[in-house]
């Protein structure tokens, strides 16, 4: 039995305990619909100009800040690794930033840079920002000395070590960070635009989903898309990984 094959047995079965538990009553159905009924607005949601639009809002806004995110990270990440003496005298402050819950610093961003799609991106970034930077800290401490002091031997300088040596070895363990934020961002604008409100967003839709007639089935279709969103998002990312550093795969097997 195949891998896919596996994942969807699975999955056909928990729908079909859920659909057991929901239709037994031992929750009220308006509390805890059955699949079928989620399944069927979900269907209809994809129809929904205006849902559709709360959808793309959601996914540019992740894309601005994973994009963002990226830029500030990476050579961030590069100049830390590469400069002791920047890393050291950077050290306190970023163990005092890095586990600030993003969500905590919704009022902050509100006042800085107002309630729109400007706070959902800003903390977003300053989720996703962490697991980029410090996965190109620890490629380049990963990185074998012998291979830099060869390039070194050929006269390279350390602009050209960084580019032709350090970031090509340290690749691999980049775009893992890369994935682990892109989930980190989605989840990070999700939750501004539940808790925030205002604009639109699949977080302002399950919101008002929620808030106003108590609509669960909806909020689960809502929650449902965000996370088949998530998952597209990722296989998109491990696909890429695969493919664009089929080589790193095939050194790791050779050593």
């Amino acid at each position: 039995m195949t891998k896919t094959l596996r994942g969807l047995v699975g999955l056909l079965g928990f729908l079909v305990l859920w659909e057991a538990f929901s239709r037994s009553e031992i929750v009220p159905q308006q509390y805890f619909p059955p699949p079928s009924t989620v399944l069927a607005q979900f269907a209809e949601l994809l129809g929904d100009r205006g849902f559709l639009l709360d959808l793309i809002a959601t996914v540019l806004a992740w894309a601005i800040a994973l994009g963002i995110s990226i830029a500030i990270a990476v050579p961030a990440g590069l100049l830390l690794g590469s400069i002791r003496w920047v890393r050291v005298a950077t050290r306190a402050i970023i163990e005092f930033l890095r586990p600030i819950p993003s969500v905590a610093l919704i009022p902050l961003a509100i006042v800085l840079v107002g309630a729109g799609p400007e706070t959902k991106i800003t903390l977003a970034v300053y989720a996703a920002v962490w697991p980029i930077l410090f996965n190109t800290i620890y490629a380049l401490d990963e990185i074998d000395p012998v291979m830099v002091d060869t390039a070194r031997s050929f006269g390279l300088g350390r602009g050209r070590i960084m580019f032709t040596v350090a970031l090509p070895n340290a690749a691999p363990f980049v775009l893992t960070g890369i994935r682990m934020s892109a989930a980190v961002a989605l989840i990070l604008v999700v939750s501004t635009e539940f808790l925030a409100g205002g604009g639109i967003g699949l977080g302002n839709f399950v919101l008002d989903a929620s808030t106003g007639a108590g609509r669960i089935d909806l909020v689960l279709a809502g929650t449902l898309v965000a996370g088949i969103v998530g998952y597209l998002i990722n296989e998109a990312l491990e696909q890429v990984h695969k493919r664009g550093l089929r080589w790193s795969a095939v050194d790791r097997e050779a050593a």
